[in-house]
């Protein structure tokens, strides 16, 4: 029988200031992509999360739930933030704007907490989120679909 090591996703831990936030700026980079598949060959096969009332367990959960997401989620624009980071672990604070099938915006603000493999897998992921319906006129997040621009400000630079 063989047994396949599962790919690195570097950088891996353990963690500098460094390497945690261009950890965190390559999960935002794939959450901006709405890419489901995309997204979920981030964590391990049985990964868990925590995600408001949802608790997906593994890939095709995390894909399942993502799916569903993105499909009432619209024109979804997402920046995160390293907050701190420890060994293999790292918080996050975001803001993402969307709309719903109505036209109704939302900025959603939220903090997770992020434990990996050796391998640099996720294996949890909590993350606490609130929505804050704003007007239209007050996006932030008005570039195109898919990453955020290099120049485009973070949180603290706008103040959120």
């Amino acid at each position: 029988m063989t047994v396949t090591t599962p790919a690195a996703r570097p950088p891996l831990p353990p963690f500098t200031h460094d390497t945690a936030a261009q950890k965190v700026r390559l999960a935002e980079d794939a959450w901006n992509s709405r890419d489901p598949a995309r997204v979920a060959l981030a964590y391990t096969e049985n990964s868990r999360w925590r995600n408001r009332a949802e608790f997906p367990e593994g890939r095709a959960e995390i894909v399942a739930f993502l799916t569903r997401k993105w499909t009432r989620e619209h024109d979804y624009r997402l920046v995160k933030e390293l907050w701190a980071f420890d060994g293999n672990r790292i918080a996050v604070r975001f803001a993402y704007e969307w709309h719903d099938d109505a036209g109704n915006w939302f900025r959603s603000h939220g903090n997770e907490m992020w434990d990996f493999d050796a391998q640099g897998l996720m294996r949890l992921r909590f993350a606490s989120i609130n929505d804050q319906p704003i007007r239209e006129a007050d996006r932030l997040f008005r570039w195109p679909p898919g990453p955020r621009p290099a120049d485009h400000p973070g949180l603290s630079d706008l103040g959120l």
